[in-house]
């Protein structure tokens, strides 16, 4: 059987692998193939803004054929393995591609498994998840039709994909019952998994201070080991222990995992989790140096984000060729952004690198403070950049 060889193939149609794509034609790559299935292209970060009453399903979807750079190989198949020793791709009709680079970028995906009756507990209408688009409407149906009773917002931080845009839904729906005048006959509480409501002490000190006018109890250390949909219980394992903790609507930002061929495929290892196992600065795999990985499916020492991605590309894009020739690689520093908002009109950057530090994109003004512009910037024209240039591979 005569398999078919492309100079780079990228696994994943998203973020990373749309925009990777169009910045290797746009360098002189002679030869890409994208492998994705889904017939749709979503603009992800839009997806919290659904859940909490400010966006709809309509605003970030786009046909995958119109954002496919021209040139690229599109296989309209999902991948089932890789061989790495062979530098072969396995898709799920049959089909082998063979590879001169490998990018894996395909995403995470949620981890249902990982909390015995969260499943169920979103198959209902008192739960629901921003994470998934066919969830995302319903999170907004659920908590705009509460007018009294428990709101509980859980955010793990099991690979969760930026984590605190989590609280988006939060406290677009805070300012709704606001709004309404039902605010006080409802009772919200925050569980967050970490330490922090965000990856900067001094964004962290904003959102608590924006939770704090909401009346939101926040309790950080504090994750969902089960849920019980019949009785709408949570029971949580806390810093002293175990508690339960009920609930009459319920948002979740839940636990995500690696395809599970990453792993079968020999891509992971024992410290990684499932994840692909890159050098966190090259993005180049630790043991295969013609496979490469960005985004939620690499182990990158930082929390994944959309934002992290425009930093990701350039390397992994200049990184391809100058292997190559054995020049010199780039490095990434772990620069991620989480952008949230503190209620209906305000937004505020906590962007920081692998160690924690502030790395704003601007000196000036103050971006962790929350601000209306940066919130229209979020919600109106940060889209508008992502289809105009960042999907063509105009990213710094």
């Amino acid at each position: 059987m005569n398999v078919p060889r492309h100079r780079v193939v990228i696994v994943g149609g998203g973020n990373a692998g749309i925009s990777l794509a169009a910045k290797l034609l746009r360098g002189g790559c002679p030869d890409v193939a994208l492998v994705e299935p889904k017939q749709v292209h979503q603009y992800r970060p839009l997806l919290s803004y659904v859940a909490g009453g400010a966006a709809t399903l309509d605003d970030l979807t786009r046909p995958q054929a119109d954002v496919v750079p021209r040139g690229v190989h599109w296989y309209r198949d999902r991948v089932t393995a890789v061989d790495p020793a062979a530098s072969v791709v396995e898709l799920a009709g049959g089909e082998r591609v063979a590879y001169g680079d490998l990018v894996l970028c395909p995403g995470s995906e949620v981890d249902w498994d990982a909390v015995p009756g969260m499943r169920e507990a979103v198959a209902t209408p008192h739960a629901s998840t921003s994470y998934l688009p066919e969830h995302a409407p319903g999170t907004w149906e659920m908590l705009s039709s509460l007018t009294s009773g428990r709101a509980v917002f859980a955010i793990s931080d099991r690979h969760v994909p930026c984590s605190p845009v989590g609280l988006k839904p939060l406290f677009l729906a805070a300012g709704h019952w606001c709004a309404t005048g039902v605010l006080d006959t409802i009772t919200i509480d925050l569980l967050v998994e970490g330490s922090r409501l965000a990856g900067t002490a001094r964004a962290d000190r904003e959102l608590r201070a924006a939770a704090d006018d909401y009346g939101v109890r926040v309790r950080t250390g504090t994750s969902v080991a089960q849920v019980e949909p019949g009785s709408r219980t949570l029971h949580l394992l806390t810093a002293n222990g175990t508690d339960t903790l009920p609930y009459d609507a319920l948002y979740v930002a839940p636990p995500h995992r690696a395809p599970a061929w990453v792993a079968a495929s020999g891509l992971a290892s024992a410290g990684s989790d499932g994840f692909v196992d890159v050098d966190p600065q090259t993005l180049q795999h630790r043991t295969y140096p013609r496979v490469w990985a960005l985004g939620d499916v690499a182990t990158v020492d930082t929390s994944p984000s959309g934002g992290a991605l425009r930093k990701q590309v350039p390397v992994v894009a200049h990184n391809i060729p100058a292997a190559l020739v054995g020049g010199t690689l780039r490095h990434y520093d772990g620069y991620t952004v989480a952008p949230v908002t503190t209620s209906r009109h305000e937004l505020l950057l906590a962007e920081h690198n692998r160690d924690e530090h502030e790395e704003p994109t601007i000196p000036f003004p103050d971006l962790v403070r929350p601000r209306r512009s940066l919130y229209l910037f979020d919600r109106y024209v940060e889209p508008q950049v992502y289809w105009h240039r960042l999907l063509r591979g105009k990213v710094s």
